[in-house]
């Protein structure tokens, strides 16, 4: 077996790059859709995400030859199906390309710090790198059209202050109004809304697409709760006097012809809400005024329930591609 200066890749290395080149085989696919009804000023930005993606696809391909591992499947172009109307209308491509570098940049940066052969742990570093780059981008040309909306603005602070009462931690209080959020509650509950919003316009384009019924409801389902997450957090904000973000661009069209196989539509769900429970337990966590976590707690019970179902559903129809398995020992003393 050929290694890199003779040190194999470890079982952490081994999944990390499965996983990467599931996400980027996936992401090319959608791209691939996305490109072919973008708007001139759209396509250099998903250009560059494309030929990214394809380039980490085939430095992967060659660490797993090099560890004489098989290559994963991932999604092919058999996932896609060229030719079709576009299943989302203004600007979705750029914000579905702002939320997905989101994940990449949360899930690469965790790669790095579980990578310990140089080159792999280069590979991460850079597309940790490259997502924080397309995101840049694409939240500067989303900003420049007019669709995304910024968190609210504040008062400057003059001075540091302690809190000096429990009740600061107090949102159940029945006798007086909760304190107004802080900046970091806002910040989280933000974050959280902007990338449902987009989630939900996903969901609803997915499910009048998806040609299996049980994955058409259980995406219907996915578009009631992103819908049911931005309006449980808006109200946070609308309690703070502050609106929660919205947009006018980013809907999906009419369209009923699929342009992504049912297994990919399924994995990409996936994804975003293993993102989004990630995103719940870091905003449960920050807060500090106890009614917030508490309510981050009851969405992501709802949010794991969800992808437990998205789970089983890929399970029976044969779309969940195993990850490299631990040799079972066990088997050995049969």
């Amino acid at each position: 077996m050929m290694t890199l200066n003779g040190i194999p890749i470890t079982s952490s290395e081994l999944a990390n790059l499965w996983m990467a080149y599931q996400e980027k085989t996936m992401i090319m696919r959608i791209l691939e859709h996305f490109i072919e009804h973008a708007e001139n000023d759209e396509r250099p930005l998903l250009q560059t995400h494309y030929d990214g993606a394809s380039k980490t696809i085939e430095t992967i391909k060659e660490i797993f030859e090099q560890e004489g591992a098989v290559i994963p499947l991932g999604f092919t172009e058999e996932d896609v199906h060229k030719g079709v109307p576009k299943l989302f209308d203004y600007m979705f491509n750029i914000m579905y390309l702002h939320m997905m570098t989101k994940v990449e940049m949360s899930l690469y940066s965790l790669f790095c710090g579980m990578s310990y052969r140089k080159d792999i742990n280069d590979l991460f570093i850079n597309l940790t790198a490259e997502a924080q780059a397309l995101n840049r981008d694409s939240t500067q040309f989303l900003l420049e059209k007019g669709v995304l909306v910024r968190p609210a603005y504040v008062s400057m602070p003059k001075e540091v202050h302690f809190v000096q009462n429990t009740d600061y931690r107090s949102g159940f209080n029945l006798l007086n109004e909760p304190r107004s959020l802080n900046t970091i509650e806002v910040s989280l509950i933000h974050h959280a809304i902007e990338t449902n919003l987009v989630g939900m316009q996903l969901m609803i384009g997915f499910a009048q697409v998806a040609s299996h019924e049980d994955v058409q409801d259980y995406l219907v389902k996915g578009m009631k709760l992103s819908r049911k997450i931005e309006m449980d957090l808006g109200e946070f904000l609308r309690q703070s006097f502050i609106e929660p973000p919205a947009t006018h661009a980013g809907k999906a069209t009419t369209s009923k012809v699929a342009p992504f196989s049912d297994k990919l539509m399924l994995y990409n769900t996936s994804l975003l809400t293993t993102f989004g429970l990630g995103s719940n337990a870091l905003g449960g966590a920050f807060s500090l005024r106890n009614d917030l976590p508490a309510k981050m707690a009851v969405l992501a019970a709802d949010i794991f329930r969800f992808a437990h179902q998205g789970g089983k559903i890929m399970i029976q129809n044969g779309w969940m591609e195993e990850p490299p398995q631990i040799e079972d020992r066990n088997k050995l003393t049969e």
